[in-house]
């Protein structure tokens, strides 16, 4: 079986979503989060939006970053709860072409060294669209750190082995070399 993997860092193009009624960019603490572990990552914030926890508002930015080629994955925070207001996952699903079931089970499986049981109430879920990863977290920081930091970071670095998400999203178009004849 051929590796999924790369021996070189490909720094990938994220967006960042938020769903929430109550936030708004500067109280943003789960995206903000998300934010500072990609581009610590090496990876590239390509934009990043906050919209009510809305089925409608949700897939309509979620699907002009799907139709983006320079999109690769995008990161949503919040509405994935029980309550009528959590909305993420049901926005989401259907415009998935394949779904990732062990995201969500291996969010729930790292969650609960840090919040027992609850861990259950999560309804993370994850999959690919047109060749963009689409990760679907909780809206607090602590699940967006657990979420980077336990399984994000290393899925979606070219060099983890055997393999990694980068093989499976949208090749960038050529990019002009610089001056000194390396790549950005």
């Amino acid at each position: 079986m051929a590796h999924l993997s790369s021996a070189q860092f490909q720094a990938l193009r994220i967006a960042v979503l938020t769903v929430s009624d109550t936030r708004n960019l500067s109280t943003d603490s789960s995206g903000q989060t998300l934010i500072e572990g990609l581009e610590a990552a090496g990876h590239a914030l390509v934009d990043r939006a906050l919209v009510v926890d809305d089925i409608w508002q949700i897939r309509a930015r979620l699907c002009a970053w799907i139709a983006d080629p320079l999109t690769q994955a995008v990161l949503i925070t919040g509405g994935t709860g029980f309550t009528a207001r959590d909305n993420t996952p049901q926005a989401v699903a259907p415009l998935l072409d394949k779904t990732v079931d062990g995201f969500g089970e291996l969010f729930r499986q790292v969650s609960r060294d840090e919040i027992g049981s609850s861990t259950i109430q999560s309804r993370a879920l994850a999959g690919i669209s047109n060749g963009t990863l689409v990760c679907c977290l909780p809206g607090s920081p602590g699940a967006c750190r657990t979420a980077w930091e336990k399984i994000l970071r290393e899925q979606l670095d070219s060099r983890t082995r055997p393999c990694n998400f980068v093989p499976h999203l949208k090749t960038l178009p050529e990019q002009p070399a610089l001056a000194c004849g390396s790549r950005a």
